[in-house]
Formats: structure tokens, C-alpha cells, sequence
């Protein structure tokens, strides 16, 4: 098996993780997408889509559904949790520990349901800011393919 930091480092398999990741925010109950809905969302080949899926399956970073000759895939983002693990102490460095304790000060004096609304907060605003990254990106890849098909 790939090392996870190898399997994610691929462009390609990052926006077929992307990918999967809206279809799991936006679906209540169905996050899954044919390979053809994931190579019109990319505009790449079958062929090149079903070798970065086979990648990602084996990493267990999705799972599949087989229907026929059908196959639908779904998120399954527990590996990344090495990746999480391996970045929080980079992300703390500069973190002060003085703002940590008055933090859990803080925190202690918080209702159970008020740490819950607030850790869906920080959740939801940090899935936006990911999704308008992508979304950004996507505008300006399809803007930047209009101008070639121009030229």
C-alpha cells in the first residue's frame, strides 16, 4: 500500500477527493458518485480517473459500491487522519501558551451545548472557506480552457 502523504500528493487524486467531499456535504444519504460522473467533473479520460480511484481504494481513502458494470464511489476521509496528526504540531508552533490556558479557562465555563455549536461553527466555516478555495480554482481553470479553445 501507498503511503498516504504519496497518495494525496497527486493534483488529480486531490480533486477526485474534492469531488467526493461535496457530494458527502451536499447528500444526505447518497454521497456516492459513478466514475462517470467523476470524469465529467474532471474532463479527464475514464482510464486516467479509474487508475487515481484503483489508488485512492487501495489507500482506503474511498470505498466502492459495485452495481453491474457500475461502479460508485464514496469518501471514507479516516486515513487522513494521519495527515492531521502528523501537521498539528507544525500548525501549533507559533500557538501561544498562555492563550491555550486561558482558552481551557474559557472552555471550562462553557455549556456542553455551547462547545457543540461552537466546534460546528468552526466546522462550517472552515468547510466553506475549503469548498470557495475549489470553487475559485474550478472558475479560473474553466475560464483559463475558454481562452485556449479561443486561441
Amino acid at each position: 500500500m501507498a503511503d498516504i502523504f504519496d497518495v494525496v500528493a497527486d493534483s488529480t487524486r486531490r480533486d477526485i477527493l474534492h469531488i467526493l467531499l461535496q457530494r458527502y456535504n451536499q447528500s444526505s444519504d447518497a454521497a456516492e458518485l459513478s466514475v462517470s460522473d467523476i470524469v465529467s467533473s474532471l474532463g479527464l479520460s475514464q482510464p486516467t480517473v479509474s487508475k487515481h480511484l484503483k489508488v485512492l481504494r487501495e489507500a482506503g481513502l474511498v470505498g466502492v459500491r459495485e452495481e453491474g458494470q457500475h461502479r460508485y464511489y464514496h469518501l471514507d476521509y479516516s486515513p487522513l487522519e494521519v495527515i492531521e496528526d502528523w501537521l498539528i504540531p507544525f500548525l501549533s508552533v507559533d500557538f501561544d501558551p498562555t492563550i491555550d490556558q486561558a482558552l481551557a479557562a474559557d472552555e471550562a465555563g462553557l455549556k456542553v451545548e455551547q462547545r457543540a455549536f461552537a466546534a460546528a461553527l468552526g466546522k462550517a466555516f472552515a468547510d466553506t472557506s475549503f469548498q470557495m478555495t475549489h470553487v475559485v480554482k474550478d472558475a479560473t481553470s474553466k475560464k483559463r480552457r475558454k481562452n485556449d479553445e479561443r486561441a
